[in-house]
């Protein structure tokens, strides 16, 4: 089963190259085809946008699975193995109701716009919000395999904490030199 896992978020990380890349290309060819020839790409900007919405929601799972989202830990890290798991499964319950939320939403948005084309491209505008969809399905699997692992104490005591402090230090102000002469 961990290699069917790794191999989807493997194709999830070839995908958000490859979102970067048609961005790049769309953006930068467009400009030059305005600046230099007076044309353009007319699907330029709406795709480039699509991209980039399936660029995000992509990278967000990515970094839900590797535990690389933002968060604070100073409080939950002061407190005792069972309050860590207690805001772990709290937190976790949170977050699965937003995935809920995500594809409830993005499934009615879908629905609602399937026969409606994006006005540049005339793709289905169903492919946009489909993007909600394989995200919270997918975080909300990830997320109920955590909660499995922290109910059934599968989870190491230094596992409870999901968020690591940086490593870069913080900076001090004294040491930082001023510019006026």
């Amino acid at each position: 089963m961990t290699k069917v896992v790794d191999l989807y978020f493997k194709l999830l990380k070839l995908l958000i190259v490859l979102c970067m890349v048609a961005m790049i290309v769309l953006v930068f060819g467009n400009v030059v085809l305005r600046y230099a020839f007076n044309s353009g790409i007319s699907v330029s900007e709406e795709l480039s946008r699509w991209f980039f919405v399936w660029m995000i929601f992509l990278g967000a799972l990515v970094a839900l699975k590797d535990r690389a989202h933002l968060g604070m830990n100073s409080l939950v890290k002061r407190l005792p193995p069972a309050g860590q798991r207690a805001c772990l499964i709290i937190s976790h319950l949170l977050m699965l109701y937003i995935c809920w939320l995500i594809v409830s939403g993005s499934w009615q948005q879908a629905v609602i716009n399937l026969d409606v084309v994006a006005p540049a491209s005339g793709l289905s505008m169903a492919l946009f919000y489909a993007a909600g969809l394989v995200f919270g399905a997918s975080a909300g699997a990830i997320l109920v395999y955590e909660l499995y692992l922290a109910l059934s104490g599968k989870l190491r005591d230094e596992e409870l904490v999901m968020v690591e402090q940086s490593d870069t230090p913080a900076i001090n102000p004294d040491t930082i030199k001023s510019t006026r002469p």
